[in-house]
């Protein structure tokens, strides 16, 4: 298996959740570990957890929908750690709600964050992987970018995004290009997601959808899987779920 030590990982959405959980797995394989997230105090407490256990972690507070704090981010990481290698684009937001409900606001929402939010991180660490002919993108997707539900119909809208462009991105900058890229999609995992949802209907759905959800540290381990494959390895997709999930 590959050896992580040396290497720089950055993690959107780092304040919690699968981001915090991959965070903490990560940095006790031996990469550095730079925390993105928009400000949460929960941030400072993964950053300490990852210190207390001997990993080695900065801080980058920043909002995934402004590529000019994407750049910032990846100027910060250079400046801490002399490097970056990887990406996790895993910053995400799910609400739940019907069409009839014209919800325009979380519409957008979640196309900032999980359309826009993704392309900016990558649009900033891209060019400084293929300088360098070496990296690894993993975008966070979703069973729901495979599958549809009722009530996320623009959640699930991003998540099919993700799955189309990680795969242009694998044929593109992976088989040609020697820059790993990989998805991982994971069903309902518990990260306190439900409670986010306003929607009355929507937020029904949501609560029993969450009573089957597994959680943030089986995905970490996915994520540690597919880092640690040798060079000449590329994993293209890993879906996780519950057992009883059916979308």
């Amino acid at each position: 298996m590959k050896k992580l030590n040396e290497s720089v990982t950055i993690i959107t959405g780092a304040s919690s959740g699968i981001g915090a959980a991959t965070a903490l797995k990560l940095a006790k394989a031996g990469t550095s570990i730079v925390l993105v997230s928009r400000a949460d105090d929960k941030i400072e407490k993964v950053k300490q957890q990852i210190k207390d256990e001997g990993g080695k972690a900065e801080i980058f507070i920043a909002d995934v929908t402004d590529i000019d704090q994407m750049n910032a981010m990846v100027a910060f990481t250079i400046e801490k750690f002399g490097r970056v290698d990887n990406l996790i684009n895993n910053a995400g937001l799910m609400l739940f709600s019907q069409w009839k409900d014209i919800a325009i606001d979380e519409w957008n929402a979640m196309i900032d964050i999980n359309i826009k939010g993704y392309l900016n991180a990558i649009a900033a660490v891209l060019p400084k992987l293929l300088e360098q002919k070496s990296g690894h993108i993993l975008n966070m997707g979703s069973v729901a970018g495979i599958n549809i539900g009722a009530s996320a119909g623009i959640y699930h809208g991003t998540k099919f995004f993700v799955r189309a462009i990680t795969e242009s991105l694998r044929k593109e900058v992976s088989v040609h290009k020697g820059i790993k890229i990989s998805l991982i999609s994971p069903g309902v995992i518990n990260t306190g997601w439900a409670d986010k949802v306003t929607n009355k209907e929507g937020a029904e759905i949501a609560a029993e959808l969450n009573k089957q959800a597994i959680e943030p540290y089986d995905i970490a381990n996915a994520v540690l899987f597919a880092f640690e494959q040798p060079d000449n390895v590329n994993v293209n997709d890993i879906v996780i779920s519950p057992t009883l999930q059916d979308w």
